[in-house]
């Protein structure tokens, strides 16, 4: 069976995991923790990042600092996961989906500003596949009313859009290391500060609400309590593993993105000829090969065609189910206007294996399984 996906692994990660557990300090903010914060500080260009114990962490951090009260509104897209809704659901915030665009999997931007009431308080956007969303339209729109935005980056390392990298564009922007993610640390996050003035706050809830760095700095002669907070801190052994990946960064992304282009071009005839949807990057956006879908007609075909590829050693999967129809979705949350879109889209998506280390061989099986199922009917 080729799987849908292998967590990436370059080799040197049990050599700097073994440091961490030599060197005396394997709990949160050790040397290696240290040194990936550093790292992404440079690389993103911001002044603050850190880590987190994963995605869902940094975006529960993003909630605590945009100061939300039980009853602000918070606009966000259906298709996501429910760590993008939980994050705000647990400041008291009531989530107002919006539908998305069918071409590119994110939030429509047109759709925002009339989703917008005086109680509306933050945009969460969801760079889908790693492809951004329309950001220029969604800070007209946020600066036109007082809003902050969010970025949900988990699938965005190493997108752009329009020279920006994702994760730096809004207020505060959320990365994922998780094991299904370009770069992992099993499970982690980031949460990236392009603005100074929200690092201390931040450190305070990501340190359980305590000033505790600050006093192993020698800032200060305690440590107390000052804020809301969690335990948001990673292990250093998770931060080792990470750290192997950092520095293999750029062969990760290039292995990944020749496999995706690999598809794109195997696949263009078939879509040429309208049997089958691919991924469509708009203009300025330049993504990170996160994911390589494909969409069927509908969920008949999209349901043959998965067993179909699972009957020839081929595991694809399908991906969210939109979360205005689940039960916790009906119960925080309401959809603002028509579902023109992301039920009937989601319905049609299937994702293809693509991993660091897919060989070539397996990739050319992929493609040949898709090519059949369609030749078939």
């Amino acid at each position: 069976m080729i799987n849908f996906n292998i967590r990436p692994f370059v080799g040197t990660e049990p050599e700097y995991m073994a440091e961490a557990c030599s060197n005396g300090k394997i709990c949160g903010d050790g040397p290696f923790t240290k040194r990936c914060q550093e790292w992404m500080n440079r690389y993103f260009g911001v002044p603050a990042t850190y880590l987190t114990t994963s995605g869902t962490a940094a975006l529960e951090i993003a909630a605590l600092l945009s100061d939300l009260q039980p009853g602000d509104e918070v606009i966000l897209p259906s298709y996501t996961f429910c760590s993008t809704a939980n994050a705000f659901v647990q400041r008291g915030a009531k989530l107002v989906f919006v539908d998305i665009r069918p071409d590119t999997m994110n939030i429509d931007e047109n759709l925002i500003e009339d989703a917008v009431t005086e109680k509306t308080k933050v945009i969460v956007v969801v760079h889908y596949a790693g492809v951004a969303c329309e950001m220029d339209t969604i800070l007209s729109i946020a600066a036109r009313h007082g809003l902050r935005v969010v970025e949900d980056a988990a699938q965005a390392f190493g997108s752009s859009y329009k020279g920006k990298k994702l994760g730096t564009i809004g207020d505060f922007n959320c990365l994922s290391f998780h094991e299904t993610k370009n770069l992992s640390m099993g499970e982690g996050g980031a949460i990236l500060l392009p603005d100074i003035r929200w690092r201390d706050r931040a450190e305070i809830c990501r340190e359980k609400g305590t000033d505790r760095s600050r006093f192993f700095r020698g800032q200060v002669d305690k440590y107390t309590w000052q804020d809301y907070g969690s335990s948001y801190l990673p292990s250093d052994i998770n931060a080792a593993y990470l750290w192997a990946q950092l520095e293999a960064c750029s062969k990760i992304q290039n292995d990944r993105m020749n496999t995706w282009l690999a598809y794109d071009e195997a696949f263009a005839d078939l879509a040429g000829t309208g049997r089958i949807e691919v991924p469509f990057i708009p203009e300025g956006c330049v993504h990170n090969a996160h994911m390589y879908y494909i969409k069927a007609a509908d969920l008949e075909e999209r349901t043959a065609l998965i067993e179909y590829l699972k009957q020839n050693r081929v595991m694809a999967v399908f991906h969210y189910i939109p979360l205005h129809s689940a039960p916790a979705g009906l119960r925080f949350g309401r959809f603002h206007g028509e579902d023109r879109f992301t039920t009937k889209e989601s319905a049609r998506l299937v994702r293809l294996p693509l991993y660091y280390g897919l060989s070539e061989e397996d990739r050319e099986h992929v493609i040949k399984a898709v090519k059949n199922f369609y030749g078939g009917n």
